[in-house]
């Protein structure tokens, strides 16, 4: 199933974006953001997601993104996002002309973990596989489409019947960016059982 396809709907539209055929573009607004809580204290919650719901316990959701984030934070992935305090994305964020952090956050009940690990800065684009087994998940990432390596599993309690999920992308920082996402498909989960 192509995602694009589905019955799309917006978490705060961006000013700026495009629908295509196979291809969606977010031009990110500067101070847009999702993290709750940990660490710093602040509360935000204002990025964009384009996203579908689906009931299906078991689903895999592959989407490859491209980007030129040129200051620090500037993101763009995939998420899950129930509500401004039950979400999970994961992304590729700039910090400097060096590295940038390909990671994940998982938000549950209000407070966010961050889990990453360095990419070189130049690095242009990212392929994402979100899969669902009922409320628990897996996101893994690829840089062509075909090997995925496995960046994290976790739990949402609010994630156990119908979810929304879908795209994002943010600017933190007093920035903006073009994030470009194509090649969205929704099929069998690849996360097989565990036995």
């Amino acid at each position: 199933m192509e995602f694009l396809k589905g019955e799309l709907f917006w978490v705060r539209r961006p000013k700026e974006f495009f629908i295509g055929a196979n291809r969606v573009e977010i031009v990110t607004e500067p101070h847009t953001d999702l993290w709750q809580r940990t660490y710093y204290g602040f509360c935000n919650d204002n990025a964009p997601l384009l996203l579908t719901k689906i009931s299906e316990q078991y689903f895999s959701f592959n989407v490859r993104t491209v980007f030129r984030g040129k200051t620090r934070f500037d993101q763009c992935g995939v998420a899950v996002y129930q509500d401004g305090e039950n979400w999970l994305k994961a992304s590729s964020e700039y910090e400097n002309d060096e590295f940038q952090r390909l990671g994940s956050v998982v938000t549950n009940g209000g407070y966010s973990d961050w889990a990453t690990t360095d990419i070189p800065a130049s690095v242009r684009e990212m392929w994402y596989r979100l899969s669902r087994r009922g409320p628990d998940f897996c996101v893994e990432c690829s840089e062509d489409g075909k090997r995925f390596r496995q960046m994290r599993i976790c739990h949402l309690p609010a994630g156990a019947g119908e979810i929304s999920f879908g795209v994002y992308a943010c600017s933190p920082e007093n920035s903006s960016f073009r994030a470009v996402f194509t090649d969205m498909t929704v099929g069998e989960c690849m996360w097989k059982e565990h036995h």
